[in-house]
């Protein structure tokens, strides 16, 4: 991937500076801050503005509001936290664009920051409406685009803005670019892929751009399930997505032809409908059995994989990890990758959390803060909200 061009070749000193960061975060059952690291992690880029003297305008998305304004995805909480994180108040313009917006940043001085009420409160977000998006541009003089988990996204504040403002990239994507590219660009080999997690059918692109480029994929969760049903496993009451029996067979096809190895369990732990949970063979489980982790043997095997490995990627629970009877196959894979030398990163999201809930970051060199991105990024496609952003 090409270096974009950074923060650090701007002037901001006076300047309106307009932000797209990922404060995306979770919340608790009062609707307050249950996790503010996505919020640290934009730290770098703030702290770099606020002592270069520039006037801040940040911007982010919360939840899933469907393009209207709602009490419980504002981002009133994440301002409260940001303030005390900074040691300054940082005001929430409840208007995301026009007069009254207008007017909070006119009142903004060197230093100071604003942040703007949820973007996802307005339709033309989403929609990357370009009215919307040049409302948006007229709060700046510069952008800088620091929220790498939504530049796969072709949204107004990810693209819109940049292509009505000069623009660069903040500390927090340059990161995950230069990270990330290690894995695109010549990786070192031997290089492990370990992926879990569901939607199969929307990774197998993924898994098929590591034919050839990965050593080995160590499949597990609902993803590995249509490939155990392919090769004839019974899997009793588990959910298994349809319709995707010969795609995993080419895929499998294609692995072997690239000299990819294609490890998949070989026991699973299920639970019965009664509620007792078992292991057994992937080829014995029974009919009222759903299955939920992968079982001591498969972990054993994923274990023995991992040494002498120069990169690893992952992805994905390994199992139901939230639930900590199918914890162990995720925490038991992961947990070994500390004591293994080399490049390990950890696509973030949902993953990210799991890991950290888990006690098991201290195995990766990076995790990144983006999933989807990430996946889309290590893939090799062309993520919208980089692509609008300058080269070095």
């Amino acid at each position: 991937m090409v270096a974009k061009r950074g923060i650090g070749s701007a002037a901001v000193r006076g300047r309106r500076v307009l932000v797209r960061v990922d404060f995306n975060v979770p919340q608790d059952a009062s609707g307050q801050v249950a996790d503010d690291r996505r919020i640290r992690e934009a730290l770098p880029t703030l702290n770099h503005l606020r002592s270069s003297g520039a006037r801040t305008i940040l911007m982010s998305h919360l939840g899933r509001p469907d393009g209207r304004p709602d009490p419980k995805f504002s981002l009133r909480p994440v301002a409260h936290r940001l303030s005390a994180i900074l040691g300054q108040p940082v005001p929430l313009a409840e208007d995301i664009i026009g007069v009254r917006a207008l007017d909070h940043v006119s009142r903004l001085e060197n230093g100071q920051f604003l942040l703007l009420e949820n973007l996802r409160f307005h339709p033309g977000e989403e929609a990357n409406d370009p009215t919307f998006a040049t409302q948006l541009a007229r709060l700046g003089e510069l952008f800088v685009e620091d929220a790498f988990g939504v530049v796969h996204r072709a949204h107004a504040s990810t693209v819109g803005v940049p292509q009505r403002l000069p623009s660069v990239a903040g500390l927090l994507v340059e990161r995950e670019i230069r990270e990330l590219s290690r894995l695109v660009d010549h990786p070192e080999t031997p290089y492990i892929v370990i992926l879990g997690g569901s939607k199969v059918a929307d990774k197998l692109p993924l898994l098929t751009s590591f034919c050839g480029r990965a050593s080995t994929l160590l499949l597990g969760g609902a993803l590995s399930f249509p490939f155990l049903v392919a090769g004839g496993a019974r899997l009793g009451a588990t959910p298994v997505e349809a319709d995707l029996v010969t795609a995993v067979d080419e895929l499998g096809r294609a692995a072997a032809a690239a000299q990819t190895r294609l490890v998949l369990p070989t026991d699973l732990v299920v639970a019965r409908a009664g509620g007792a949970v078992e292991v057994h063979p992937v080829g014995a489980i029974p009919e009222d059995a759903q299955a939920f982790d992968i079982g001591p043997a498969t972990r054993a095997a994923f274990r023995a994989a991992l040494p002498g490995a120069r990169t690893v990627f992952w992805n994905g629970p390994l199992g139901r990890a939230e639930d900590p009877r199918f914890a162990e196959g995720t925490r038991d894979v992961l947990g070994s990758l500390a004591a293994v030398p080399g490049y390990h990163v950890a696509a973030g999201g949902d993953s990210a959390r799991i890991a950290q809930e888990l006690g098991v970051l201290n195995g990766f060199q990076f995790v990144s803060t983006g999933g989807g991105a990430a996946l889309e990024f290590v893939q090799g496609l062309e993520l919208p909200g980089l692509e609008v952003l300058p080269d070095a």
